[in-house]
């Protein structure tokens, strides 16, 4: 009986006492609280993941048209640069055939201002060298028609040439 009544105490010593229940019961709505708002928080998070990823797939799909779009535009500047290209070469050579006076290679230029200049260059050039021969030309000018009748120099004839010089100037016959 001894041992008997040494169970039931160790029995009744291992149960928890009133307080104990109730600390261990706090403890437990507490983990119970900390426990949802775990669960509330993880819900959360999930959401935001799916917005995350749903903006992500938004973006990504605004980021693969804004390249078509760039593409696109890449394409059309080349169009673009190709048809000004044409554009001053023709004009080129339409400003060449319209100034026939200045030669064909002094006009140059990859973009119309750079023609335009060299054709403003090569015109100064030009004008300055028909200035030039013009002044040329006046200094050597000589009269149109026959020069006037002057007396004839008698220096260095001789006396014969001087006696039918003199003869022919009368009228008179040799």
């Amino acid at each position: 009986m001894k041992n008997e009544n040494e169970e039931t105490q160790e029995t009744q010593n291992t149960a928890p006492e009133p307080e104990d229940l109730e600390i261990i019961k706090a403890q437990l709505e507490e983990e119970k609280k900390a426990k949802a708002a775990a669960e509330a928080s993880l819900a959360e998070k999930d959401r935001a993941l799916g917005t995350m990823s749903a903006r992500q797939a938004e973006l990504e799909a605004e980021l693969s048209e804004a390249n078509q779009a760039s593409e696109a535009a890449a394409a059309e500047l080349a169009q673009v640069k190709e048809a000004h290209g044409q554009a001053v070469a023709k004009y080129l050579g339409a400003v060449r055939l319209a100034n026939p006076a200045i030669p064909q290679d002094i006009i140059a230029g990859d973009t119309i201002e750079e023609i335009e200049a060299s054709l403003a260059k090569a015109t100064s050039i030009a004008e300055s060298v028909r200035a030039s021969l013009e002044a040329q030309a006046k200094e050597a000018r000589v009269p149109a028609g026959a020069p006037p009748r002057g007396e004839i120099s008698l220096e260095g004839l001789s006396p014969r040439e001087k006696i039918a010089a003199g003869i022919q100037q009368k009228g008179g016959t040799q």
